[in-house]
């Protein structure tokens, strides 16, 4: 214990960490078996380790930007169960039809008590935009008109929500631009959720799998959706895409993105809060749209999540008490995934890519970029 004690601490000193001390960012080890734990499991072990109460920090989003500005994890071998993720990424698809449902159920059927209270009334679970705004309804609302423009949405097109949520982004396409949506989601509880939201407006959901929708759709659009694809699908999800657009049709995919293209998510991740998320590389979806795709825009709107994360913390935080059906462990499940990406959005390894699409082989209007 004392030789795994040793080693941690030089490592965070490199990170400007000091156990036990007075920083926001310092770590306060709460139980000694966290040494090794993390030593053994790297970045799962950190996180089951919080879990767990072994350890805290003040600010547990600035402990980590320390730790990944300084690429701790690079210097701690991965244990077997890192390879196992690894490999079993590699070597299986865990984005089938089936398997989709169930990991889309994992997350976002946890109960909408939770996630009203975290996101708003809208229930809009994705990347806000904050120009101009300090409220997280007006920052969410920005970012739904902004996918709108962007898409050059107008009255009576048909438009495809593919991983809709609940509904937020369907409501607003068809109340201020006069747009039918058909949403679509795997997660039953989001479908049911939204429906009960919508109303008159012109809006159906539907609990399916992108690849079982069938019809033409003026325009195509995915919200943090395309983290759920899985590498091994890229080359599919656009063909079924391509055989569900209308020829003259646009296409915009809002994705967290990543600084490098790889089959397989954090382990910490994929064990407790994305079963078998994958987050994509521009390069990934550049090369799984090819030849049929011509991107038209992309735009990075990475640091906007930092915010939108801690204003979810901050809201969730505050309320936890008004939902005593999530005992402590799962506080500190949910904590630990909300600030442990914020700190990865603020030192910029991930990104929040928006990308529109149109079609090879088309004679269209030049497209102008929106922000």
């Amino acid at each position: 214990m004392a030789a795994a004690e040793n080693q941690g601490r030089e490592l965070l000193a490199t990170a400007g960490v000091t156990v036990g001390g007075g920083e926001p960012y310092d770590l306060q080890v709460n139980d000694d078996r966290f040494w090794a734990r993390v030593l053994k499991d790297r970045e799962l072990g950190l996180g089951e380790a919080y879990q767990e109460g072994w350890w805290d920090a003040e600010r547990v989003d600035e402990f980590l930007v320390k730790v990944f500005t300084a690429d701790l994890r690079s210097a701690v071998r991965p244990s077997p169960a890192l390879l196992w993720n690894v490999a079993r990424a590699r070597f299986s698809n865990r984005q089938t039809t089936g398997r989709a449902a169930q990991n889309a159920s994992a997350h976002y059927d946890i109960g909408n008590d939770l996630y009203v209270r975290m996101l708003g009334e809208e229930m809009v679970y994705s990347c806000a935009v904050w120009d101009g705004t300090v409220d997280l309804a007006a920052a969410q609302e920005a970012k739904l008109d902004l996918i709108c423009r962007k898409l050059h949405l107008e009255p009576g097109m048909r438009v495809l929500d593919i991983g809709c949520g609940w509904g937020g982004f369907a409501r607003h396409a068809a109340g201020r631009y006069g747009a039918h949506v058909v949403g679509i989601s795997p997660a039953g509880e989001q479908v049911r959720e939204a429906r009960d939201r919508s109303g008159d407006l012109p809006v159906e959901f539907h609990q399916q799998d992108y690849r079982d929708v069938t019809g033409t759709y003026d325009r195509i659009v995915s919200i943090g959706m395309f983290e759920h694809v899985g590498p091994r699908n890229y080359p599919g999800f656009f063909d079924r895409c391509d055989e569900l657009l209308a020829p003259d049709g646009l296409m915009l995919h809002h994705t967290i993105g990543s600084n490098e293209s790889k089959e397989s998510t954090d382990a910490w991740f994929d064990r407790y809060i994305f079963p078998g998320g994958v987050v994509p590389s521009l390069h990934q979806i550049a090369g799984a749209a090819q030849p049929r795709w011509t991107i038209e825009d992309a735009h990075n709107l990475g640091p906007d999540y930092d915010r939108t994360l801690m204003t979810w913390f901050d809201r969730i935080e505050s309320r936890w008490d008004e939902i005593p059906a999530y005992d402590e462990r799962f506080r500190r499940t949910w904590c630990y995934y909300l600030l442990s990406s914020a700190a990865s959005f603020r030192v910029r390894n991930l990104q929040l890519f928006q990308v529109v699409f149109s079609r090879t082989g088309q004679v269209s209007p030049t497209y102008r970029a929106t922000r």
